[in-house]
């Protein structure tokens, strides 16, 4: 049995789909599905039960004998929540609880980290794992420093040799785009959210830049599709003896204005942008880069290529943002 908490969600939707794909077996959803579509993100697959996660913890001890591995990718993730109680009973203890369980009872863990731990990324973007790296990074919200508690609370743990579960894997994902993240509202990829105006006729709107390095629209993200996250954690599903924190992205930095042009290329339309002032409220803890160091990844065997910006906007756009049905 695989038990995928938000499993429901963007990311982990996607990987219950693959699981699904790759013959895992059961698979039980921990999610909440509220009341909007979210649902529709999973009505494809096969599922062995959908829990809430006030019931999981009940789940987990009748069912402990035949679980196997838990993927943790539930979370509160925007970052503009400010309830910071909530984030940490949701974000940190959550996760410390089910490091516990699958601690306790030699079951796998893999959950998501962020590259949001990484704050302005004045201290880099390496997936360093020892003390003295996590202790210099300063996250600029809750949502990451949540995040950030959990890698150095876990991998203190690991690195003094105290137990850990059979297999256990952190992992900072990087600017996540791809279908199934229509529920996430202001959360959404830019593309999914300006899609439906260029489809219209309308011109992309990006920032204006505040930084002489970058010119307007230049700032730059490290984009991955959602399939390339799936990929890594089929992986690490598969390579049981691989265990530790590992960025997930697509090790490229690419500019908002190549991210437009792709957009624009997949819709046959020619590239017209204009450029808009950016809230005075995100000036002074803007992002202006950021890029996945991936060869911890790669030193640990993963040798899969990640899809080009381009090629994995196409598909998005064509085969789902354009589609009667966009779900995957």
């Amino acid at each position: 049995m695989i038990v995928v908490t938000g499993g429901a969600g963007f990311i982990g939707s996607n990987l219950v789909a693959g699981l699904e794909q790759a013959g895992a077996g059961d698979i039980v959803v921990v999610d909440r599905l509220g009341r909007d579509d979210k649902w529709r993100n999973i009505a494809k697959r096969g599922l062995a039960d959908i829990i809430r996660p006030e019931a999981l913890a009940l789940f987990l001890a009748a069912n402990a004998g035949a679980i196997d591995t838990i993927f943790h990718m539930g979370a509160i993730s925007a970052t503009t929540e400010r309830d910071v109680d909530l984030i940490v009973e949701e974000n940190v203890r959550a996760t410390l609880d089910l490091w516990a369980f699958c601690r306790d009872r030699g079951v796998r863990l893999i959950y998501a980290s962020s590259a949001a731990t990484y704050g302005d990324g004045s201290a880099g973007f390496e997936d360093d794992a020892d003390r003295q790296s996590l202790a210099r990074l300063r996250p600029l919200n809750p949502y990451g420093w949540s995040k950030h508690v959990v890698d150095r609370r876990l991998t203190m743990l690991a690195a003094e040799g105290r137990p850990t579960p059979p297999q256990w894997a952190g992992l900072k994902f990087f600017n996540v785009y791809g279908p199934n993240e229509y529920h996430k509202g202001d959360m959404r990829s830019v593309i999914a959210k300006i899609t439906p105006d260029l489809a219209r006729g309308a011109p992309a709107r990006l920032f204006r830049s505040y930084h002489p390095g970058y010119a307007d629209g230049g700032q730059m993200r490290d984009f991955v599709h959602v399939d390339d996250c799936v990929a890594v954690m089929l992986w690490l599903w598969r390579n049981p003896s691989v265990s530790g924190l590992f960025n997930v992205g697509s090790g490229e930095a690419r500019s908002w204005n190549d991210l437009a042009a792709a957009i624009f290329a997949a819709l046959g339309r020619t590239p017209v942008i204009d450029y808009i002032e950016m809230p005075e409220t995100l000036r002074d803890r803007y992002q202006y880069f950021t890029q996945a160091s991936m060869t911890k990844l790669r030193q640990a065997g993963y040798d899969r290529p990640f899809r080009s910006l381009e090629d994995g906007i196409a598909g998005y756009v064509q085969n789902h943002l354009l589609a009667d049905d966009p779900y995957r």
